[in-house]
């Protein structure tokens, strides 16, 4: 017998029993050992090191041990096993006949676990902020060898399988190792790669068997196939300027003007790729200085329009890689436009291949259905209180925030997640420990995110979709706030709606309406929304709840805009809206792009652009969107004429007036009280010709040294133009 490479002779010989008591290797084999390594692999007493491999379906097993090539024996349902008459063997590999001859192979069960013990500490604990780094299905170099760690975390689970590709499938060679008390199973394959394809089978304690995506997994197949796939990201970023600049902004101070884009039907069959070229383009040209993303993480059922996610770690494969992606975010980036995506943590749909009953129990879900059911949605909500949950969460808020540069969070639903009776009637739901209505591990949860994101990236902001007046959503956590850094205003939204679906004439009947939004707008840091909740379910498009024939509602939307965009808060506006979509957005249909062959159409997106543009430049119109006194009426009370008229004031003392005339009608030496005597610029009219207007205004320029009026010092007689929004600067 040839001398091998680890230079000392040896006899083997066939494995006459195993290391372990035959119900051992039977339970590895049947899928429900714990800890299949202690059976599997290489193990040796002080004479001997005893092989034993598991490879179903093998014709043959041999091992490989320097130059020898040693033929294994079958011992029991594709269990392979050899004894070789020295200890401590610990480097091998095996040849493996399946039929078509033998290829060589790496064994799992010869390497250490590639999770440490702080990871599980700090896991179990719901502490781990780079979750996503320890958990899924990473590539790495294991004692020289490539291939991938797997780690998933089923708690309940009797014995847990990795399948995929690589093993047609099956998982019955390829049980993972129990990490104690964490719940979390791991197991290295080596030899298999980016690109793999792969799931978990999953053993649940009533003995039946569950086949699993991955929840961290950062890649998935095109729906509706639903395997994950092993992703490692290569993309080198190229704003690490727009990241500096973003890091020295107080986002609720700063300008904030988004458009809202669903992906798919922004422009149908576009990738990521291709959005990068086409939607940052558009979106420079119109002037916004965001876009917001309707959900990009991974979901099944595209009519949800993302908002029923089943892989949170995942970016959507319809439109391209996670590298595509961050592509996309990059060239917004490098086009000085700030991202702001969807995120839904309040509920996840019940898909039995994704995360519903993981293990066979309620483990990302909470078991009591009065907190782990929606009633509206046929979804699961997170059990908030759990801290793996908790965790799987918060970090996923800060794994979009690094790794794809992301700029702002806008959490969906967040009033479903804060209030125990959200869509429940009596005896559907009990109240907390102190008897209230309030679901208490949820705020605690929103909280917890909101200061873990904000302390991880600089200068990124989290938005709230919050439908109620809980107090303190936008107040940091340390005083006692949920820790927001903006809200949507869905008061203002319905309000102002409400108004401007009248016809003029019966406008001066609901006058309030446009003026209350005012009485609170600085009680939280407020975003306006025009989103695509406003535009779908029956509700028609905003130029459809506009009074009048097709030149009155093209007018009365470019008052209504300039009258946002001048209204304290940011603005958020969805596609389609910058050109006045007649329909109702589809999704299957996208948007009507055939409408700018219309000059009028063309009119209200170039009207936007100029507001977009003085916005920019005017810091009066943003700098003190959440100080009071940074806002002054001029004119509140004229509901018969259905004027309003106010000033807005950036930190230097420079004014910006905005006048809104919701009348069809022009008004001629209108009396208009000026906080400052001096000449004033017409800055926006968006009656103005080219935006389709009539073009009555006041030809750039008006004299503002006439008596005090209405208090303030000095006033002018101007022309206000029918429904129309008129901004005017101090020169």
């Amino acid at each position: 017998m040839p001398v091998p490479k680890f230079g000392l002779p040896f006899k083997f010989r066939p494995k006459t029993r195993v290391p372990e008591t035959p119900s051992e290797l039977e339970r590895v084999i049947d899928g429900w050992h714990h800890d299949p390594h202690s059976v599997l692999g290489a193990h040796s007493n002080e004479t001997s090191t005893t092989f034993t491999i598991l490879r179903p379906w093998a014709n043959s097993v041999s091992l490989v041990i320097g130059d020898e090539v040693i033929p294994m024996v079958h011992q029991l349902r594709g269990a392979w096993a050899i004894t070789i008459d020295q200890p401590e063997l610990t480097e091998y590999t095996l040849q493996v006949d399946y039929g078509q001859g033998a290829v060589d192979t790496d064994d799992p069960y010869r390497f250490l676990p590639t999770i440490g013990e702080l990871d599980l500490h700090l896991i179990s604990a719901g502490r781990h902020e780079d979750l996503w780094k320890v958990m899924g299905a990473h590539c790495k170099n294991v004692q020289g060898v490539d291939g991938v760690a797997f780690t998933v975390w089923a708690p309940s689970a009797q014995g847990v399988r990795v399948v995929g590709d690589f093993n047609m499938w099956d998982g019955a060679g390829y049980p993972m190792r129990s990490m104690g008390n964490s719940g979390v199973w791991e197991l290295f394959v080596p030899g298999i790669r980016t690109g793999t394809k792969y799931k978990f089978n999953i053993l649940t304690q009533a003995g039946n068997w569950l086949t699993k995506a991955d929840p961290m997994a950062f890649y998935s197949e095109v729906p509706p196939a639903n395997a994950s796939v092993v992703f490692e990201s290569e993309y080198q970023w190229n704003d690490a300027q727009w990241l500096e600049q973003r890091a020295a902004l107080v986002p609720h101070k700063a300008p904030m003007s988004v458009y809202e884009v669903h992906l798919g039907s922004w422009q149908l069959g576009k990738t990521y790729r291709d959005l990068a070229v086409d939607l940052v383009s558009y979106v420079k040209d119109r002037g916004f200085t965001h876009v917001e993303f309707m959900p990009v993480a991974e979901h099944p059922y595209a009519p949800s329009w993302g908002y029923q996610v089943t892989g949170y770690y995942a970016t959507t494969s319809r439109f391209g890689t996670p590298d595509d992606f961050r592509y996309l975010v990059d060239a917004f980036h490098q086009a000085d436009i700030g991202v702001i995506v969807d995120w839904v943590p309040a509920h996840f749909p019940k898909d039995e291949w994704a995360l519903g009953r993981f293990d066979g129990t309620a483990l990302y879900e909470h078991a009591d259905p009065q907190l782990g059911e929606h009633p509206d949605w046929g979804t699961y909500i997170f059990d908030f209180g759990r801290n793996e949950v908790r965790n799987f969460l918060v970090a996923n808020a800060v794994f979009l925030l690094k790794e794809f540069h992301i700029d702002g969070l806008r959490v969906d639903a967040v009033a479903s997640m804060l209030y125990l009776d959200y869509s429940r009637e009596d005896g559907q739901w009990s109240p907390n420990r102190f008897g209230g209505r309030e679901n208490l591990e949820a705020v605690e949860f929103l909280k917890e995110m909101n200061a873990t994101a904000y302390r991880a990236m600089p200068g990124i902001v989290t938005i709230a979709e919050e439908s109620t007046a809980w107090p303190g959503v936008t107040t940091p956590t340390d005083a006692g706030g949920l820790g927001f850094g903006l809200k949507w205003n869905m008061g203002w939204m319905h309000d102002s709606l409400e108004y401007v679906k009248h016809e003029p004439v019966h406008r001066q009947y609901h006058h309030n309406e446009m003026s209350f939004s005012l009485v609170y707008a600085w009680s939280e840091n407020y975003v306006l929304p025009l989103s695509h909740d406003e535009v779908v379910h029956g509700k028609g498009s905003i130029y459809q709840r506009m009074p009048g024939d097709d030149w009155q509602r093209l007018a009365n939307l470019r008052a209504y805009y300039g009258f946002m965009w001048a209204h304290p808060g940011k603005q958020l506006l969805f596609m389609g809206c910058e050109f006045g979509q007649v329909g109702e957005w589809s999704q299957e249909n996208g948007l009507e792009w055939h409408l700018l062959d219309h000059a009028r159409h063309v009119g209200v997106s170039k009207s936007i652009e100029r507001m977009n543009k003085v916005y920019r430049e005017r810091p009066a119109l943003w700098e003190r969107d959440d100080d009071p006194a940074g806002f002054q009426w001029l004119i509140s009370d004229d509901s018969e004429g259905n004027v309003f008229a106010w000033v807005r004031w950036d930190h230097a003392g420079n004014p910006l007036i905005s006048i809104t005339n919701f009348a069809p009608v022009a008004r001629n030496n209108y009396r208009l009280p000026l906080p400052i005597a001096g000449t004033w610029d017409e800055v926006f009219n968006s009656d103005d010709l080219a935006f389709g207007g009539s073009d009555v205004g006041n030809k750039l320029t008006i004299d503002g040294h006439g008596p005090a009026h209405f208090g303030q010092p000095a006033s002018a007689d101007i022309t206000l133009p029918p429904l129309a929004t008129v901004w005017l600067a101090l020169r």
